[in-house]
């Protein structure tokens, strides 16, 4: 299966193989992309873990402006 990773259009081929829910990474942007659809084939970039800015306040107690 070929594919174009949505972030930097760089085509990917895959296994036909693939089930939804599964992770591949892009080759050229290293951008780490979920099988969402299979049929037909759709990849959405994964969000990465981590703090946002309202997150990290919280955290540090410091009041929301």
């Amino acid at each position: 299966m070929a594919v174009v990773c949505p972030e930097c259009d760089y085509p990917i081929d895959l296994d036909d193989d693939l089930d939804a829910g599964e992770t591949v990474q892009c080759e050229e942007c290293g951008t780490e992309l979920e099988v969402v659809s299979t049929d037909p084939l759709e990849l959405v970039a994964v969000e990465e873990a981590g703090y946002d800015e309202e997150d990290s306040a919280l955290l540090s107690g410091e009041d929301e402006e």
